[in-house]
């Protein structure tokens, strides 16, 4: 097996992001509120936008795009969590270790931008997801929203599910 390596992508690797976003579109539609078309449509202006406003981690395995994974901000939490998003891995790849790479990376880029948590929201009924995420040291809270898409694999909600980053002795997070 090839080493994963993982990669942060700035504004200028704006299409190299295109490229394995418009990937996981087309191969996990159920996954993303987004389309595969309405994303196809993008002008570069937009995509380099999009670049400007998260951290977009891609994994690589010999060159080759084999996942991605994007960090933000959490809403309403004043800035303190930092938000993992959008976690695909290309199917041949999935249970080689590439998600834990990119979260683990995630996880550091969040403490390094002096997040306190991350958070990752996960459908309720995906047992897979909540066992990879609980296994990541992430846990379940309280907090719960509606599907962005409703799936059967996933249900119609889903649960913020938390990671302590470092000392977790600071204020008490809201979502």
């Amino acid at each position: 097996m090839t080493d994963i390596t993982v990669r942060p992508l700035g504004e200028d690797d704006w299409e190299d992001y295109r490229s394995v976003r418009l990937a996981a579109l087309r191969e996990s539609p159920e996954a993303f509120a987004a389309s595969v078309e309405e994303e196809e449509s993008f002008d570069e202006s937009l995509w380099r936008e999009r670049m400007q406003r998260s951290a977009r981690l891609v994994a690589e395995r010999e060159g080759e795009a084999v996942g991605v994974v994007s960090v933000g901000v959490a809403r309403a939490s004043e800035g303190v969590a930092g938000e993992l998003f959008g976690l695909w891995v290309r199917p041949e790849a999935r249970g080689s270790g590439v998600a834990t790479r990119l979260v683990t990376d995630s996880a550091s880029l969040a403490a390094e931008r002096g997040h306190s948590h991350l958070v990752y929201w996960v459908g309720t009924e995906n047992g897979r997801a909540v066992a990879f995420a609980s296994g990541m040291g992430f846990r379940p809270t309280d907090y719960r929203r509606p599907m962005g898409v409703v799936s059967e694999e996933d249900g119609e909600e889903e649960v913020a599910m938390v990671l302590p980053l470092g000392n977790d002795s600071g204020p008490q997070l809201r979502l």
